[in-house]
Order: C-alpha cells, then sequence, then structure tokens
C-alpha cells in the first residue's frame, strides 16, 4: 500500500477491517487478520469496557489502556467479539462514513454497531490505524462510544 492513500485505498481498507468484525468463519477471520495486521501488531483499547473501569475505579486504580498484541491474542479479541455482538444475529458492524488519511500512514475510521432489522445504531467508535510500510496495521487505537 502506497504511503499515499488514495480515496480508493482508504474504502477498500475499511471494507477488510469491517468484513473481520462480521466474519462467520472462525479460520477465515484468523486469515484476514493476518492479512491486515503486521506480526506484531496490536490493538489498543482506549477506553476499556465500563465494567473494567468500574472494578478499578472501586479499587482506587488509575484506568489503563488495553493492549492487544499479536495474532493469537488479536484471534481471540476478534472472536470473543464477534460472538458477542454480531453471532446473536441482532448485530452487525458498519463504516460510519468515509476513512480519512491523517498522515501518510496513519488512517482515521468511524464504524457503528447497528440492529440487523432497522438500522439503528446500538453503539460505535472510532479507530485511529496506524499502518506499517507494507499497509498492515502496526497499531489500532480504539476508542468505543456512540458516533
Amino acid at each position: 500500500m502506497s504511503n499515499q492513500l488514495d480515496e480508493q485505498q482508504l474504502t477498500d481498507f475499511t471494507d477488510r477491517y469491517i468484513a473481520m468484525w462480521n466474519e462467520p468463519d472462525a479460520e477465515i477471520r484468523h486469515k484476514q487478520i493476518r492479512e491486515l495486521w503486521a506480526v506484531d501488531g496490536a490493538q489498543v483499547l482506549v477506553d476499556p469496557p465500563q465494567a473494567m473501569r468500574e472494578a478499578l475505579v472501586a479499587l482506587s486504580f488509575p484506568i489503563p489502556t488495553v493492549e492487544i498484541r499479536g495474532y493469537e491474542a488479536l484471534d481471540r479479541r476478534v472472536d470473543r467479539a464477534y460472538e458477542m455482538f454480531v453471532a446473536p444475529g441482532a448485530h452487525v458492524f458498519a463504516p460510519s462514513g468515509q476513512a480519512v488519511r491523517l498522515s501518510a500512514n496513519v488512517i482515521g475510521l468511524a464504524w457503528r454497531m447497528v440492529n440487523k432489522a432497522d438500522g439503528a445504531v446500538a453503539g460505535g467508535g472510532y479507530d485511529v490505524v496506524a499502518l506499517d510500510g507494507e499497509g498492515r496495521i502496526r497499531w489500532d487505537h480504539q476508542y468505543i462510544g456512540l458516533v
């Protein structure tokens, strides 16, 4: 992937990224992870899930970011998200607008989780993705919240 991503490359990347979260076949999901992420690539949940934040606050601990690094950890992360949100059949992930090139190798993309029956938005977020020289994800900083 070129360092100067054009609109079509941004769309293609976003489509591949979102498709991975919706893919019902675990083997295909794992293959997609290996195609999208660098070997040592990571996803960072900048704002961890509410239950984790509440437990840490109750213990007077600072709220950390959560880092998922490497293919096996990413497999577990994406599998669990699929099992929780897509597999039950009520929701699907979708892009929310056009991804943007923030710098030569950084992409910003918004996404949403929508109800399959009526398209109502149930959640969403924004990812800031840094790519390596081969166009694979080096860092994916994910911010979860309604968008």
